[in-house]
């Protein structure tokens, strides 16, 4: 399911304009980016947990040549799925 069909689903469900169910949306994920990035844990009861994990710098080995790399540290964005929702994901609801 891409954005757009969120957004169409949205509306037609609550009865609402497009551009509100849009906007909607749009403001949903800017909250959660926000909490990215000041390094908050976004919960979303039934569904799952999204956090930012911190990984440290490693050397690596570059594939093609084999060459030693410094791979530096990063951040990534992590969703655990939670309880209810893995429940009926696995019954096949």
């Amino acid at each position: 399911m891409k954005r757009s069909d969120l957004i169409r689903k949205l509306a037609e469900a609550e009865g609402i304009p497009f551009v509100k169910a849009q906007q909607i949306v749009m403001t949903f994920f800017e909250e959660i980016e926000k909490a990215f990035l000041n390094s908050e844990r976004v919960e979303i009861r039934g569904f799952g947990s999204f956090k930012i994990k911190e990984y440290p710098e490693y050397k690596g080995r570059n594939p093609k040549t084999g060459e030693i790399i410094e791979v530096k540290r990063k951040r990534l964005p992590f969703f655990k799925v939670g309880k209810e929702l893995r429940e009926r994901v696995n019954k096949g609801e």
